[in-house]
């Protein structure tokens, strides 16, 4: 059973979206948070296997005694920093909201378009829950590209994380930038799509990344792939 938590600070989505998950045998709803401090907070006490954030919460006044509560970004980046099972999909407008770059580097798996079909969105919480993210690369590709087009770059650092690759890992991170399945990976090196799979294990675990699209990321910021493609 996949368990879900759901965070928006609109009670009728969450209630559509609990409405969708009820009808299905392997997905279930565990809690539902109204503000990123709850979420974060149901995120570490129930240890859900992803939690459906609303990446346009916004930050509220703690009160005199309380802390500011965190928005959607500041809640994926807590989750996600918890070093927990939990992953984090982002509910966004797709190409339209600003903050999707900000809450790929908070550490979001991937995306949910309020707008999109709810089959799609069952599916997108099964295929995160997988392990994996959730959008195609070559999709993940415009999308991350377009965003980094608006942000500035510090490829440094970033370069620096690199020299614990290999030539041929950092080959095939630049193919993953350019949006290239494992298959056309696999294609373009003359490789097994097997040998694509531990050279993408061994990425993953070497560069620190939660997955795919962070592994994208991390090719645009250190220079690998430009936005021009």
């Amino acid at each position: 059973m996949i368990r879900v938590v759901l965070a928006d600070d609109q009670p009728l989505v969450r209630a559509a979206l609990e409405m969708v998950i009820a009808e299905t045998a392997d997905v279930e709803v565990v809690g539902e948070a109204g503000d990123g401090a709850e979420a974060v907070r149901l995120a570490a006490e129930l240890r859900p296997d992803v939690v459906v954030m609303d990446i346009r919460m916004r930050p509220q006044s703690g009160g005199r005694e309380g802390p500011p509560v965190p928005d959607g970004i500041e809640a994926t980046r807590q989750v996600t920093a918890a070093g927990g099972p939990t992953r984090v999909v982002v509910l966004t407008t797709f190409d339209e909201d600003e903050h999707v770059y900000a809450a790929l580097r908070a550490g979001a798996s991937g995306f949910l378009v309020k707008d999109m079909a709810l089959d799609d969105i069952l599916a997108a919480v099964r295929v995160v829950a997988a392990g994996e993210a959730l959008i195609a690369p070559s999709v993940t590709r415009r999308l991350i590209g377009a965003f980094a087009a608006q942000r500035p770059r510090n490829p440094v650092p970033v370069s620096h994380r690199l020299d614990v690759i290999t030539e041929r890992e950092r080959e095939i991170l630049t193919l993953v930038g350019r949006g290239l399945s494992n298959p056309e990976i696999a294609a373009e090196l003359v490789l097994s799509i097997a040998t694509v799979k531990t050279y993408m294990t061994r990425l993953l675990a070497k560069l620190d990344a939660r997955d795919r699209v962070h592994l994208v990321i991390l090719a645009y910021e250190a220079g690998l792939v430009s936005v021009s493609g």
